[in-house]
């Protein structure tokens, strides 16, 4: 089988995240169609796009840079979902699938960042 950043289980659950954004029943009014909607469907793509983007550079510390910034974007994803909840777009159950969901992400990207480090010898 052939190495690709679709056997990253990080990827995988980053990618379900997206998909489960995208079908969620948020009532978004029409005036953040642009606003709110539009960010947070932005940043919550950027999560698994630099997961891959990272995977296939050619340098480790590059792909340690990839994934930190998809954790900057899943930071960004978090505080939307909070946004949205406050602002009564989104029922308070849907928040916290999404909400866990968003932290087991972080959990795995900041364990393969320190893997990676660890690895190459940026940490001991």
């Amino acid at each position: 089988m052939k190495k690709s950043f679709r056997n990253l289980e990080v990827w995988e659950i980053s990618h379900q995240l997206v998909l489960e954004i995208y079908n969620s029943n948020i009532n978004f009014p029409s005036n953040e169609k642009y606003g709110i909607e539009s960010q947070l469907k932005r940043a919550v793509v950027s999560v698994p796009a630099n997961i891959v983007e990272g995977y296939k550079r050619q340098h480790l510390k590059e792909y340690i840079n990839f994934l930190s910034i998809a954790q900057g974007s899943l930071s960004e994803v978090e505080y939307y979902l909070i946004l949205i909840r406050d602002l009564n777009y989104i029922d308070e159950s849907t928040y916290l699938k999404l909400i866990a969901k968003v932290e087991k992400i972080d959990r795995m990207l900041e364990s393969l960042i320190y893997k990676l480090k660890k690895h190459e010898g940026l940490i001991k």
